[in-house]
C-alpha cells in the first residue's frame, strides 16, 4: 500500500479491494466454529447455499422487491390493523388477506430438524414473523422444494393441536378441522401463501432438543418460496419460536449476517455476545411482531451530520432482516449523500440504477477509499457499516450507494440487512433491548 492509501486509512477511511465487492463463485468457510444453539446463517441465492441451483435474481429484481417490501412495511406503519377473524369457512377456500411482509424478500437460510426420528429442513429466517411453517403431507397443493415433504405422522414425537387450544386461538388466522383439530393460515403481500394443520413436535436446534414445539404443517402451499421447505418466525408474538423456547433461551437470539452470498454467518440462542452495547427495543402498534429502536445520528468519518434530533424518532426506526438498502427521511438522507459524494471526488459517477441516485463508475481501480459511516442509537450506540453496507455492487461500472430516501420525513426509517452485515446484532426481548457489536462474521 502506499503512502497516501496509508494516510487515507490512519484518517479512518476504508481501503477496499474492488473485486471484494463483487460476487465470488465459492463458498468461505466460518472463520469461527458453530456450537451448541448456533446455526450457519448463509443466503439463499448464494454459493454457500444447500438449495438447489436456481435462476439468481439480477440486481433490478432484488432492488424491486426490496421497494415493495418497504412500501408493505410503510403501509403496515401507518395503518392500524385489527386481529384477523378467526377461519369459519373452509381453511382452503376464500380470498386471501393480507397478513405478512412480502415473502420474495426474504434472503437467508438457517437448517433446522423435526420430529422423532430426526429430518432435516431449509427454511427462511424471519426475524418479523411469529409463525413457523413447513411444507408437510398430505400435499394437496405443494410447491417444488430441496427436501422431501415432512410425513409427521412418522414421527413419535408428533401430537396434534385441539382448535379450542390456547395454541390454537393465539393464531392470527385459525379455524377447526371436521374433527376439531387446529387449522392455520397465513398470507404474505406478495401473493404468496401457507395453510394446513397446527400441529405439536420434537424441534432440534443444532444439538439441542426442543419438546411440544408447535408449528405450521403446510399442506396447501403456493408462492415465492424458492425451494427452501417453510420459514423459522423469530419475530414477536405468543406463538413464535422467541416465545415458545423462553424457558430454554429466555427470549435472548444473537445473528450475524454475512458480508456476501459466499460467506457465513450466524444464529445464536440464548446468549449475548462479549463487546455488545444495548440500545432500548422500542414497538410500533401497527407492526408488533417487528423490531423497533431509535435511530439518533449519523456521522461520516467521525462528524455527525447537522440533522434535527427528531428527524429520526418521529417516524421510528425499524431493524429489519428482510429489507436490503436502508431507507432514511430525505432530509437525512441528502445530507449523508451529499457528505458521501464530497468524499468520492476521484471517481468517476456512473448513473442511477433503480432507486439508487449516486453510483460510481470503478473499472480503472484496484482499491478505492470509502469514508467511515456510523449509524448511532439511542444510548450512543455507535454502529460502524461494513463496505458492503455503504456500496451496493451491480456491476464494477455501476456500484452505488447503498442507502435510500423515503417518500417523506414521516414514513418509518428501515435499517436493511446491507448495513446490518458483519455486526454481532443481539435481540434481547426479555430486556426490552437490541445489541451491537463489531467483527461478528465473515
Amino acid at each position: 500500500m502506499n503512502f497516501l492509501a496509508s494516510a487515507r486509512e490512519l484518517a479512518g477511511e476504508n481501503v477496499i479491494n474492488v473485486k471484494s465487492l463483487l460476487p465470488s463463485n465459492s463458498c468461505s468457510m466460518p472463520d469461527k466454529s458453530i456450537s451448541a444453539s448456533q446455526l450457519k446463517v448463509v443466503h439463499r441465492h448464494g454459493q454457500c447455499s444447500s438449495l438447489p441451483s436456481q435462476k439468481k435474481l439480477s440486481h433490478v429484481e432484488i432492488l424491486r422487491q426490496d421497494q415493495h417490501r418497504v412500501d408493505y412495511i410503510h403501509h403496515r406503519a401507518g395503518n392500524s390493523t385489527a386481529r384477523l377473524n378467526p377461519i369459519t369457512s373452509s381453511l382452503f377456500a376464500g380470498v386471501p388477506v393480507e397478513s405478512g411482509i412480502p415473502l420474495n424478500s426474504y434472503n437467508y437460510i438457517v437448517t433446522i430438524g423435526l420430529g422423532n426420528p430426526i429430518e432435516y429442513f431449509s427454511v427462511l429466517l424471519d426475524t418479523g414473523g411469529i409463525l413457523t411453517w413447513i411444507q408437510c403431507v398430505p400435499s394437496d397443493n405443494c410447491y417444488s422444494q430441496k427436501d422431501p415433504i415432512y410425513d409427521p405422522t412418522k414421527s413419535s414425537s408428533f401430537i396434534k393441536i385441539p382448535c379450542k387450544s390456547n395454541y390454537c386461538t393465539d393464531l392470527i388466522q385459525f379455524g377447526c378441522s371436521s374433527i376439531d383439530t387446529c387449522l392455520y393460515e397465513a398470507n404474505y403481500a406478495d401473493g404468496s401463501y401457507t395453510k394446513g394443520s397446527f400441529i405439536q413436535d420434537t424441534l432440534t436446534f443444532s444439538s439441542d432438543t426442543i419438546l411440544n414445539f408447535h408449528y405450521g404443517c403446510g399442506h396447501n402451499n403456493s408462492g415465492s418460496f424458492g425451494q427452501v421447505d417453510g420459514l423459522l418466525g423469530l419475530g414477536r408474538g405468543p406463538v413464535s419460536f422467541i416465545s415458545q423456547t423462553a424457558q430454554f433461551y429466555n427470549k435472548v437470539f444473537s445473528y450475524c449476517l454475512p458480508s456476501g452470498t459466499n460467506k457465513i454467518g450466524y444464529l445464536l440462542l440464548g446468549c449475548s455476545i462479549p463487546g455488545v452495547m444495548y440500545t432500548p427495543m422500542l414497538t410500533n402498534p401497527n407492526l408488533p411482531s417487528l423490531y423497533f429502536l431509535n435511530l439518533i445520528a449519523i456521522s461520516v468519518q467521525g462528524t455527525r451530520l447537522n440533522l434535527s434530533p427528531t428527524i429520526f424518532t418521529g417516524p421510528g426506526t425499524l431493524l429489519d432482516s428482510g429489507a436490503v438498502i436502508s431507507r432514511l427521511p430525505p432530509t437525512a438522507y441528502f445530507a449523508l449523500r451529499d457528505t458521501f459524494r464530497k468524499y468520492m471526488t476521484n471517481y468517476t459517477m456512473a448513473p442511477p440504477f433503480e432507486f439508487l441516485d449516486t453510483c460510481y463508475d470503478f473499472t480503472n481501480f484496484e482499491n478505492i477509499y470509502l469514508p467511515q459511516i456510523d449509524l448511532i442509537f439511542d444510548g450512543d450506540v455507535t454502529v460502524t457499516l461494513d463496505s458492503t453496507g455503504i456500496i451496493f455492487a451491480s456491476s464494477i461500472s455501476q456500484m452505488c450507494f447503498a442507502f435510500a430516501q423515503n417518500d417523506d420525513d414521516s414514513k418509518v426509517v428501515v435499517i436493511g440487512n446491507a448495513q446490518q452485515r458483519r455486526n454481532n446484532i443481539v435481540i434481547d426481548e426479555q430486556n426490552f433491548q437490541i445489541g451491537f457489536g463489531s467483527h461478528g462474521c465473515s
